[in-house]
């Protein structure tokens, strides 16, 4: 009658899921509908379940740990510190940076993302005539991450 299969190391997982910050804020989700009721949808996106292993670093180890032992449909929301989701916000990983090596001859926009010559996606936290100040931080850095789970299916 149910099913008793449980997530186990190595096992590959459909989830759908949606991820909030503590004060209720939703920041993603695998759910069209969520997305748009939160106000965060983006028509660019396919919302699909996630799919992964459960042990080949693909996501993060609040994750990971939180599904271990779930059963297949079964609801969980998941408390994720930041040492288990993005890690700390780390003040060092905000920095000045010259127009010259960021290969531009405008200043970035303030408040939004660049790609620099090395390929990592920053955010532009200030702009002067000359630099720019970077912050290299993953935009979820420091955040308690508030996930509402659901297993849809377990492979082995």
């Amino acid at each position: 009658m149910g099913n008793f299969r449980t997530v186990k190391k190595g096992d590959y997982l459909l989830i759908d899921f949606t991820g909030k910050f503590e004060d209720g804020t939703v920041f993603d989700t695998t759910s069209k509908e969520k997305a748009i009721e939160a106000g965060i949808y983006d028509p660019e996106r396919e919302y699909k379940p996630l799919f992964f292993r459960a042990d080949a670093g693909q996501i993060i180890k609040g994750i990971y740990n939180g599904v271990m032992g779930m059963k297949e449909a079964e609801e969980k929301i998941l408390i994720i510190p930041p040492e288990e989701a993005y890690g700390e916000y780390k003040i060092y990983l905000v920095q000045d940076v010259p127009f010259a090596k960021l290969e531009s001859q405008v200043p970035p926009e303030v408040g939004k993302k660049i790609i620099t010559p090395g390929g990592r996606e920053v955010k532009v936290l200030s702009s002067t005539e000359t630099s720019a100040t970077l912050d290299f931080n993953h935009e979820l850095a420091g955040k308690t991450l508030i996930l509402e789970i659901k297993i849809l299916s377990i492979k082995s």
